[in-house]
């Protein structure tokens, strides 16, 4: 027996060994740690059976009915049951046959202990099913239940280390399809319902289990001896022809990838997809059942090599999560993490077969790097592994960190264990926790007998710890007695904490010598020191650091390096201008102003994409927020200039459309606004440029900013074009925060503190980001103030990823001394605030407090 194994039974042993001389946990709000070791010691073998009867209309109540069995180790123990709806809604209670009053307290339904069994034990229970998280739309609704919202949903056990099995049945107007985590075993139908029933479901934790049904389209296919089914909503059918069949092979690539790499056959009983217009984010991973954002999937004509790229990684992550996350499941959720980090890093591997001709190491930089550095070098910053006491505070845990700096720790920790060791681990993990829970010590445990590093120091500084090292480089000179003095230069890592601590990793390092122009490459690893490598060998006078991509840090840079762009590799130029581009926000020695005119000249030259949109995105992010007026005003004309021209000489497609993209964002003066207009209308045609109804939409939007005058006809105009049902309810939804009368706009927002105004999220953001426009931050800076006060209501009641974007699009324009001030004095109000959320508040305003900063020292 493993000796982690025998560990884990241990403390199984020693927690239960307590319960007879111990009282139940107390009952308090969410789902406690406490309260979930006590049930996991006490409980197992659980069951739901659950009907749903689902009305066509989404006004209409759902009325719902559950049978739990479970098995009680040792009775005598008051048990919770999860549900944080109303009381009201609860009809009915039995516990092993008999009736029972109904007690709910602090978001439980309690199972007295005097009608508890030792060994199997039945509740039945007759209710309403709350809504919160069903998602119910005209036509369809599906459920959302990571990480503790099932409990919104039906009484259950909702923690992720009781896995169940689930005996579903829903009752279905006769039009509609639905899929869940199980294979559909019976259907009956009359002239206006169905009734479905699905097999029993595979051993799931509870934020897996998952339905979706509604008035779609379904598409089976087998692709490889494999059946697959997808539902989705899209009227366009030219949309999907031009998109299934890519669709349904980057999944089956998936799968088979998956399977050689693990050494385990796909786990679970069958394998669909659902494709959600409204869906909260690009996917989740529902056993069996996966949902994804619509859009995410069906690409609208000539797609980028970013928007493929990004297509592929998606389907590759939340195939991947099939092995790590549902099979093998993380115990609490302060290791939800580590079903991230597999999945990501996985995701970066597998889709690399699929796009053979594309540099992956610059696809990994730059689908990682950047956004993990967003959060590290803020005031906010928080580590890959986290404390958690209550699963109501579990979304706090999602971010950059997990997902993308997390796969940078990774692919270090399996450059320093060796791949193929690596993947011997990753083998071990998910068969020795199959179907079970894991905790991310008990990979490491694994990997650390695999290598004499050791990792869990290693762990302590990437895992457990925030932010990010800082890289110099120091001139020495060792005096030599009887000769010359010893000169060279030595890159230090340092710790911006000043806590000493040292990240042990692999860096790449590019020299172009001085004396012959020629180039070399450089692996250097850390030796643990804080001198990380001595460079005398590679004295220089110019460099590129982290070359290769693969370390993690703020390091040197200058712009005196790009006359050597040409002679780059991909990887080193996608490096080297996120070096530049934090470094400026750094403000160390490289400026907004100079780096926008080195920008410039890259646009007109490189030919790959994906360097083309990181140069193009910087180019908006220093146009819209760290220019200066004055300065904004000095660049607009030449650069409205370069980004129609650059458009209009493009032979491919999808580059023509990325210009466009960028030459309509940055538009200002009147006659390239009008072009746009133009365009939009009709009266402009551009020979390469296809645009989608999306396009149309996403012009129409900034126009009704751009033109006041006329966005009352433009609003009306493109809402009468809009064909598809779906893009038309969330159009008709942001139409107020387009209007040029700024009292509408202020209703809107108003609006929006009513939790029901806030239910579909997408669309929630996309009307903030017109109402904080940046031609528009004069009159929203008064928004700051009350969307802040929101935040704790917008934690409760929205999905995991809403608080975090609803900060970023309510502050992500602003730079004033005024919205500056207002966080502060917001923060500085509230001393006790939930510290997960002050972290939050601070990730999100470094955008700002870094403008605010670099445009005083401009002025």
């Amino acid at each position: 027996m493993k000796m982690t194994k025998i560990r884990t039974l241990f403390i199984s042993l020693l927690i239960f060994g307590t319960l007879g001389c111990s009282t139940s946990p107390k009952v308090e709000p969410g789902v406690s740690l406490e309260l979930a070791k006590f049930r996991k010691a006490l409980i197992s073998d659980v069951n739901y059976e659950l009907l749903f009867n689902i009305p066509g209309k989404e006004t209409e109540d759902i009325s719902a009915s559950e049978t739990i069995t479970f098995t009680l180790k040792e009775a005598g123990h008051d048990i919770q049951l999860d549900f944080r709806e109303s009381a009201e809604l609860l009809k009915s209670l039995q516990i092993n046959g008999t009736d029972v009053e109904i007690q709910r307290r602090e978001e439980h339904l309690i199972l007295p202990a005097h009608l508890l069994n030792e060994g199997v034990n039945t509740v039945d229970i007759e209710f309403t099913a709350g809504e919160s998280s069903l998602n119910r739309n005209p036509g369809y609704l599906y459920t959302l239940f990571v990480p503790d919202r099932a409990r919104t949903a039906f009484p259950l056990f909702d923690q992720p280390d009781l896995k169940a099995t689930y005996d579903l049945t829903l009752e279905i107007p006769v039009s509609w399809e639905a899929i869940s985590n199980a294979p559909l075993a019976f259907v009956t139908e009359n002239d206006s319902a169905k009734t479905l029933e699905f097999a029993t479901s595979d051993l799931i934790s509870s934020y897996l289990f998952s339905f979706v049904a509604g008035d779609f389209e379904a598409v089976s296919r087998t692709v490889g001896g494999r059946e697959m089914t997808m539902l989705h909503r899209e009227t366009d059918k030219e949309k999907v022809a031009r998109n299934i069949d890519k669709i349904f092979e980057l999944h089956a690539a998936s799968l088979n990838w998956l399977e050689e790499y693990t050494g385990i056959d796909y786990p679970f009983q069958k394998f669909d997809f659902a494709l959600i217009p409204t869906f909260q984010y690009g996917g989740m991973e529902h056993v069996g059942a996966i949902q994804y954002r619509a859009s995410s999937l069906f690409l609208d004509e000539d797609p980028s090599e970013s928007q493929l790229l990004s297509r592929a990684s998606l389907i590759a992550h939340e195939t991947a999560h099939m092995w790590f996350g549902d099979l093998v499941t993380m115990e609490w959720f302060n290791d939800v993490w580590t079903k991230e980090v597999f999945a990501n890093f996985m995701a970066a591997i597998i889709m690399n077969p699929n796009f053979p001709d594309i540099d992956h190491d610059l696809n990994f930089v730059l689908r990682h790097h950047p956004s993990a550095y967003s959060v590290d070098r803020t005031e906010g910053a928080n580590p890959i592994r986290q404390h958690l006491e209550n699963l109501n505070e579990a979304g706090q845990m999602y971010g950059a960190i997990i997902y993308n700096k997390a796969p940078i720790m990774m692919r270090q920790l399996e450059l320093l264990v060796g791949k193929e060791l690596f993947k011997e681990g990753l083998r071990e993990y998910l068969s020795t926790y199959s179907f079970g829970n894991a905790t991310w010590p008990d990979l490491i445990t694994i990997l650390d007998q695999k290598t004499e590093q050791d990792l869990h120091a290693w762990s302590e500084v990437w895992v457990n710890t925030a932010g990010r090292p800082h890289f110099s480089v120091e001139f020495n000179e060792d005096d030599l007695p009887g000769r010359e003095p010893l000169k060279y230069d030595v890159l230090v890592q340092s710790d911006p904490a000043g806590l000493q601590r040292v990240w042990p990793q692999q860096v790449g390092i590019w020299t172009i010598s001085p004396k012959d122009s020629s180039f070399k490459f450089f692996d250097i690893l850390s030796d643990g020191q804080k001198k990380f490598a001595t460079l005398n060998k590679l004295r220089a006078e110019t460099r590129v650091f982290n070359a290769n991509g693969r370390g993690y840090g703020l390091f040197p840079a200058d712009l005196k390096t790009l006359q050597h762009w040409e002679h780059m590799r991909d990887v080193r130029k996608g490096s080297h201008l996120i070096n530049l581009y934090e470094n400026m926000l750094e403000q160390n020695e490289v400026f907004p102003d100079s780096y926008l005119d080195e920008l410039l000249g890259i646009v007109q030259t490189e030919e790959n994409q994906l360097l083309l949109n990181l140069a193009l995105g910087h180019i908006e992010t220093i146009y819209w927020k760290l220019l200066t007026e004055e300065q904004r005003n000095e660049v607009q004309a030449d650069l409205e200039d370069l980004l129609w021209n650059e458009m209009l000489a493009q032979t491919e497609s999808s580059t023509k459309k990325t210009f466009f993209n960028t030459f309509r964002d940055i538009a200002l003066s009147d006659n390239q606004v009008q072009k746009v207009y133009d365009i939009w209308s009709g009266e402009l045609e551009i020979e390469g440029l296809n645009l989608a109804e999306t396009d149309f939409i996403s012009m129409a939007g900034d126009l009704a900013v751009k033109r006041p005058d006329l966005a009352a006809p433009i609003i009306s105009e493109q809402l009468n074009r809009i064909e598809n049902p779906d893009r038309k309810r969330r159009f008709e939804f942001i139409q107020p925060a387009l209007s040029a009368d700024q009292s509408i706009r202020d209703s809107f927002f108003e609006s929006l503190k009513d939790e029901e105004n806030r239910k579909t999220e997408s669309w929630v953001l996309s009307a903030l980001g017109y109402l904080h426009h940046p031609l528009r931050i004069d009159e929203s800076d008064k928004y700051i103030l009350p969307s802040l006060e929101l935040l704790r209501e917008i934690q409760t009641t929205g999905d995991i990823f809403f608080p975090k974007r609803w900060l970023d699009v309510n502050l992500g324009n602003h730079s004033s001394d005024e919205a500056v001030k207002t966080v502060h004095t917001f923060l500085d109000n509230n001393p006790d605030y939930n510290h997960q959320l002050k972290m939050k508040i601070l990730q999100a305003a470094d955008m700002m407090f870094r403008a605010n900063e670099i445009k005083q020292y401009t002025k």
